[in-house]
């Protein structure tokens, strides 16, 4: 009986020796943050090329056990995608306030044409006494197309501080207004950690900021960065040509990967113009579909003179491309090029670092959280500018099963159910066993003839 036992938990150890790392390769992922608790990190040409799902949901981020973690697929043009982007202002040091005096400083500042300053001078309110505390500083942040949405201040050097100043705005450097009264700026270190908030929100933006100590000793700021929106097309463009097969009518492509292609252009060798039709379709055997078109392509007297790349109806990830004339006709084959903005995996940080992508199964797959009601919930607690940390993709990835992993496997047996029918049809063998025992036991043994 215990030998028939052990023969049945065989294939239950063997099934879960199986289900180790079904994909074809990972790549390590490098946080910027040690302790962020949630990241994003843009997805590279070769975990497109890797993958093998239509939506990508073979692309999962796993912690060092190879556990999946939580983890949602944001598109290119998502907030999430385009991490806001710091530019330096120019900085200049205001003079020493006079102490006691509750006017304001008068400041005369020489702008070119642009309006950007490019001198400060300051005049005392009348009555001025000699004594006085620090003057703070002049942001010139008029020539940014885009709002501020907060300044990063840094310090010449490291020090320990804890202080509160003013902040104030001004669109033409002669009438200004409050932002924020009192912000508390620290900066500490106890030899362990580390406790730094060098970054100032601004509810409203100015052409012009200035900074203003109101309590605690301040340094001398180094640089001040502004923290401005990405705008909508922060990601740029990538790209993948491929070379085709002339059929009949037309060209045929194949793409090698799973790219979000949102616009296509058709490269040729020389000055051409043909009025092309883009299809594409997912399988072989399925029916084209029509992505744009018709649509004129051409070139005169090399690159610098062609047509701009075509927009398609809707963001496909389709392997079968097709390029059919409505008009005109190519002198060679042309190549079609698939334009595209690399997407973005926001996922949670859950278990042992070092947390890598894995991309590349036909049986793997990653079951999307629902991250998009928790980051609005952090983005009210935290503000609107709040982004998952970044983390970057090693340029090397680390092989896992392979080739092997693109195989399908067939269905698994339910190994429980199983064990269960065998422990029922063992233990009916051997209540069976017993009942025969018993009725040869009780049977009358053979006596002489009367």
């Amino acid at each position: 009986m215990k030998a028939m036992f052990l023969m049945l938990l065989v294939p239950l150890a063997a099934a879960a020796a199986g289900s180790g790392d079904n994909y074809v390769q990972q790549w390590p992922m490098q946080l910027s943050t040690a302790d962020a608790g949630a990241y994003r990190v843009t997805l590279s040409d070769a975990v497109y090329r890797t993958a093998q799902s239509p939506v990508l949901a073979d692309v999962v981020p796993r912690n060092a056990q190879g556990q999946p973690l939580p983890a949602a697929l944001m598109a290119a043009d998502s907030p999430l995608a385009m991490p806001p982007q710091r530019v330096g202002l120019p900085l200049f040091q205001l003079p020493a306030r006079p102490a006691g005096q509750s006017g304001d400083l008068q400041l005369i500042a020489q702008r070119d044409a642009q309006g950007a300053v490019t001198r400060v001078e300051t005049r005392l309110p009348e009555g001025a006494t000699q004594a006085a505390r620090a003057g703070g500083w002049l942001l010139d942040a008029s020539a940014l197309k885009s709002p501020v949405q907060a300044v990063w201040l840094e310090w010449q050097a490291q020090p320990q501080l804890q202080a509160e100043l003013r902040l104030e705005g001004s669109d033409d450097l002669r009438d200004w207004f409050l932002i924020d009264p009192r912000v508390t700026v620290v900066d500490l270190d106890n030899g362990r950690q580390r406790l730094s908030q060098r970054r100032i929100a601004l509810p409203s933006s100015a052409h012009y900021l200035r900074i203003v100590p109101v309590s605690g000793s301040v340094p001398v700021l180094q640089s001040v960065q502004a923290e401005v929106a990405a705008p909508v097309a922060a990601q740029p463009w990538q790209s993948v040509l491929l070379d085709g097969k002339a059929l009949e009518r037309g060209f045929e492509f194949t793409s090698p990967g799973r790219f979000p292609v949102a616009q296509v252009d058709v490269v040729s060798g020389g000055n051409e113009a043909v009025e092309w039709i883009v299809q594409s379709r997912d399988a072989s055997d399925a029916p084209w579909v029509q992505r744009a078109g018709p649509w004129l392509a051409y070139q005169v007297g090399g690159a610098a003179q062609r047509s701009a790349p075509q927009r398609l109806s809707v963001t496909t990830r389709d392997r079968y491309w097709r390029l059919l004339p409505s008009a005109g006709k190519a002198a060679t084959a042309p190549q079609l090029r698939l334009d595209y903005r690399p997407e973005v995996i926001v996922f949670l940080a859950q278990g042992t670092p070092l947390y890598a992508l894995a991309a590349g199964s036909a049986n793997a797959r990653r079951s999307d959280a629902p991250l998009q009601p928790m980051i609005a919930a952090l983005r009210q607690d935290r503000g609107a500018q709040w982004q998952p940390a970044l983390a970057e993709l090693a340029a090397t990835a680390q092989p896992l099963q392979g080739e092997a992993a693109l195989q399908p496997v067939a269905e698994k047996p339910d190994w429980k159910k199983l064990l269960l029918w065998a422990l029922l049809v063992i233990g009916a063998l051997v209540v069976g066993g017993f009942a025969v025992s018993l009725l040869r036991a009780k049977q009358p043994p053979d006596g002489p003839s009367t």
